[in-house]
């Protein structure tokens, strides 16, 4: 099936069946098209990045049920259970709580337009930010695959969720542990989690959707009992005494304090996209994720704010702010009695921790076998092949290796907060280059005059989008009322700001050296080339070229670094003594 795509320059042909890429130039970049079997629509991108994967190597087993699975697990970790006092205590009030969980629900909603839109314009690319701000920024050459590779792999850790997890078996238990003993469960914990998911894809997508329908339930029955206790029903005495005057205490919250409450409720909608992270794993991912993935968020909003209710429903709001006992906890006490409650309590927190660790590592390992791809990290061949099993081995032991670390190394309390807090930042930085990124993409690919992609994020969206993300960079340097050590962690309060910008910074200089001083000094040039690493996965590799070879090099492979096809022809005599041409490629 043939098409055209006619430009201001020249009219170009492509055929989706052949090996050949006709080539769109847009000043110094060149865009090609290439389709994957997902997907009846082609992906347009630039040459630079990395190629397309006709046939995933990583099978199809994402439908619309694991993409909602995907994306509430990673959304519904511990967070719904124990950050609504701590958002409490930020807002002042409980009605300006209630309404964060909604103003989070709207910039999540914004960003997560931005991903929709981006991944309708790459259909047959996995890992998400990868892709997105690969394509966005193709210039200066490798930079942003390079930066962007280098921060996912130093913070490709789930150290938090993992101890959160160990704690709560040990609550489960009913047995005190000291700090060491926390931490060998944690890695144990973790251990099993990179094992659940190590030898089968398809099943281990069945046991994050079977523990995502148990969180949904889960929050439906702690929803439904709020009701019942708002109603009157139970044995509270006076369940709407927060609702009364809901905005009381407003006035006392600080700009750092309403902002902290602000970034633990982002912290709990995170995992919105999760999904777009597996996409060349979808079936008509454009037409899938379109609505199960605004559906995912909308329902796990709801949830958060039933859960919210339900728990200012049954005890005062002193008592959240001043109680040892997280939220839920509080809550199970106060309606069904201490007994047995908080033991069914910590035994849904684990499984809800335990599934979240499944979807950040089904996520989080496609982008680092997509960082891989692009042709950027060293030993390509580790981060994209999937052998033996069809998984991504190399991505899950880099997560699982630094996990281990990040769980012995740093001690409890605030160090351990501070490294959490770490990767948190340049995330909402990424976010801001996305959202302006869209925006670039958008009015790129008009003026190439390529084909819609079917989805468009509407431009208000995209907007808000970008004033969010802006908020989220800003706002954190604001200093607490307390002083500059009266934040969350006993020194300056925006240290994991300045580190965390700090590493990106390094990335970049990083980058710099590599792929400017060391090739000028070494007099050579850095040239991509594609190499097949298994039966259906493909990557891109960077090789030195010689500066006095550069010319012959870009003379015999095309754009996407492949050589180009010579035909080689013979002469030769048949019977008849007529010319006879062979042509060989």
């Amino acid at each position: 099936m043939g098409f055209k795509i006619f430009t201001k320059s020249a009219d170009i042909e492509a055929d989706e069946r052949s090996d050949e890429f006709s080539v769109i130039n847009d000043g110094n970049l060149n865009y090609t098209a290439a389709g994957g079997a997902n997907s009846s629509k082609l992906t347009y991108q630039e040459a630079s990045g990395a190629p397309i994967e006709t046939k995933s190597p990583l099978g199809y087993s994402v439908g619309a049920v694991t993409v909602v699975g995907l994306n509430l697990n990673q959304m519904i970790g511990t967070g719904v259970f124990s950050t609504p006092a701590t958002v409490l205590s930020g807002a002042g009030s409980v009605g300006l709580a209630l309404f964060y969980w909604v103003i989070g629900f709207f910039m999540a909603g914004s960003m997560l337009g931005v991903y929709l839109e981006f991944l309708s314009y790459f259909p047959s690319r996995s890992g998400s930010e990868v892709v997105y701000l690969e394509q966005s920024y193709p210039r200066p050459k490798y930079f942003f695959p390079t930066v962007f590779a280098m921060q996912t792999v130093l913070f490709s850790f789930a150290s938090s969720n993992a101890v959160v997890l160990a704690n709560y078996l040990f609550k489960l238990a009913n047995v005190d542990s000291t700090a060491w003993m926390q931490k060998g469960v944690a890695v144990a914990a973790y251990t099993v989690a990179v094992l659940l998911l190590a030898f089968n894809t398809k099943w281990s997508l069945r046991l994050t959707d079977a523990i995502g329908f148990v969180k949904t339930i889960t929050l439906i029955f702690i929803g439904i009992t709020g009701l019942v206790v708002l109603g009157g029903h139970t044995s509270v005495k006076d369940p709407t005494v927060n609702f009364r005057d809901a905005f009381a205490g407003t006035s006392e919250a600080s700009v750092y304090g309403a902002t902290n409450a602000l970034v633990k409720v982002m912290f709990s909608y995170a995992g919105y996209s999760n999904a777009c992270n597996v996409a060349n794993e979808v079936k008509n991912p454009t037409k899938t994720l379109s609505w199960s993935a605004p559906a995912s968020l909308f329902l796990v909003a709801v949830l958060y704010m039933l859960a919210n209710i339900a728990y200012f429903s049954v005890a005062t709001k002193d008592e959240i702010l001043n109680s040892s006992t997280v939220a839920a906890g509080l809550f199970f006490e106060k309606v069904f009695g201490s007994s047995g409650a908080s033991r069914a309590l910590n035994f849904l927190i684990c499984l809800s921790a335990m599934g979240n660790l499944l979807a950040v590592l089904i996520g989080q390992s496609r982008v680092l076998r997509e960082c891989g791809r692009q042709g950027v990290l060293p030993f390509t061949t580790f981060w994209t092949s999937t052998r033996p099993f069809g998984t991504p081995l190399g991505p899950y032991f880099v997560k699982w290796f630094l996990t281990v670390i990040m769980i012995l190394a740093p001690p409890a309390g605030d160090a351990f907060s501070f490294v959490v807090d770490l990767g948190v930042y340049p995330s909402n930085a990424f976010n801001l280059l996305l959202a302006v990124g869209l925006l670039i993409t958008r009015r790129r690919r008009q003026r190439l005059n390529i084909p819609s992609s079917g989805y468009q994020a509407w431009t208000v969206t995209v907007g808000f989008a970008i004033l969010s993300s802006l908020y989220m960079l800003v706002a954190p340097w604001y200093p607490p009322s307390t002083g500059a050590d009266g934040g969350d962690v006993s020194f300056w309060y925006a240290t994991y700001c300045v580190v965390g910008l700090a590493i990106v910074a390094l990335c970049g200089i990083y980058y710099y050296i590599w792929i400017k001083v060391l090739p000028r000094l070494g007099r050579y040039e850095f040239r991509q080339t594609q190499i097949q690493v298994d039966e259906d996965a493909t990557a891109n590799k960077l090789v030195k070229v010689p500066v006095d070879r550069l010319e012959e090099w870009d003379r015999e492979h095309d754009a996407l670094g492949r050589v180009r096809q010579r035909a080689a022809v013979r002469t030769a005599s048949n019977e008849t003594g007529e010319i006879v041409y062979e042509t060989k490629a």
